[in-house]
């Protein structure tokens, strides 16, 4: 028998259908953004924990378990936008949803922003949250022993910087608030950064990363004091990762951006998410002995939702560090 060669025509049939089943292979391999679900409307709408216009908060309640007189665990998220903007109302509907369905309970808070009050304001707002609904733990429904901490962007850092940071109760503040703890048992957050040090960034991320034009309202220094130690100091302070160490809550951190270098043309603030923010703060904790997980979106299947993925991971994280 003849075996003929394959004509021009049928090699040109064979080419286009290769190319059909790559493009439906990259179609179906590529992750899945599904619209988000809708959120419910919270059970305590606008809650006042402090004196400041913005310091406003929503609770959704989960069902207690039964048999669990206590309270449930509860989450309590912050927003992100640069600490310039934002608003409560981005809490992922993903993360609220599974968390109720997990049987925790979430609340989502604004926080003065640099333009009101730069920096320790917003991360002393996101400590009086917590410390406000520890206050009224019972009113809520909520155990005051099982508080967990979240958020996006700045709203992460936040959640990172009160954290990582010395207990912040006051005994001799006669603002009943302060007198809480503001410790938290464990931490899940997505594009965080784990340092607001512009040298540090620059150091880690590289690229014009440092060159983030949130980071100069977010301190309010003056052009006098660049470069000083006292502006160093405040660098310092400011960063979560300065204030890690033994014993301080597990945390889960998630990375949409590649881990790749940046590009020699990158563009001011280009990279402030980077996974490297994130790979530095785990080097730290695994020396202190202190859970840390480090997530990618390509460590997800392909096939998966990276939004839902995440928020059912950190949700069974949040799970298992505030289980009863």
């Amino acid at each position: 028998m003849t075996v003929r060669p394959p004509s021009g025509r049928h090699l040109a049939a064979f080419g286009v259908l290769a190319g059909l089943v790559l493009v439906c292979w990259q179609v179906w391999a590529r992750p899945l953004r599904l619209p988000a679900p809708p959120k419910p409307p919270p059970a305590h709408p606008n809650v006042r924990y402090g004196p400041h216009e913005r310091n406003v908060l929503d609770v959704w309640r989960a069902k207690p378990a039964p048999g669990r007189p206590r309270g449930t665990p509860l989450v309590v998220f912050f927003h992100g936008g640069g600490f310039r903007q934002g608003d409560k109302n981005s809490v992922p509907a993903w993360l609220v949803l599974k968390c109720l369905s997990a049987g925790i309970s979430v609340a989502s808070a604004n926080y003065r922003l640099s333009q009101d009050a730069p920096f320790p304001g917003p991360m002393l707002d996101g400590a009086r949250a917590i410390q406000y609904l520890r206050l009224h733990a019972r009113e809520y429904g909520i155990d005051p022993t099982r508080i967990g901490a979240s958020g996006s962007s700045a709203g992460a850092g936040i959640a990172l910087w009160v954290g990582f940071h010395d207990d912040l109760a006051d005994s001799k503040s006669p603002d009943d608030v302060l007198r809480q703890s503001s410790r938290v048992a464990c931490l899940g957050v997505d594009g965080a950064q784990t340092s607001y040090d512009p040298r540090f960034i620059r150091r880690v991320v590289g690229g014009r990363a440092h060159e983030h034009p949130a980071l100069r309202p977010f301190y309010g220094f003056a052009d006098s004091d660049r470069g000083t130690p006292r502006v160093h100091k405040l660098f310092e302070d400011a960063s979560p990762i300065e204030h890690a160490s033994a014993g301080d809550p597990p945390v889960i951190l998630f990375y949409a951006e590649p881990d790749e270098p940046l590009p020699a043309d990158a563009r001011p603030g280009q990279g402030i998410h980077h996974p490297r923010f994130g790979a530095a703060l785990k080097a730290k904790l695994d020396l202190i002995g202190v859970e840390c997980v480090v997530r990618q979106a390509r460590d997800f299947p392909a096939q998966d939702d990276p939004d839902e993925a995440a928020a059912r991971e950190m949700t069974e994280f949040f799970a298992r560090h505030l289980r009863d």
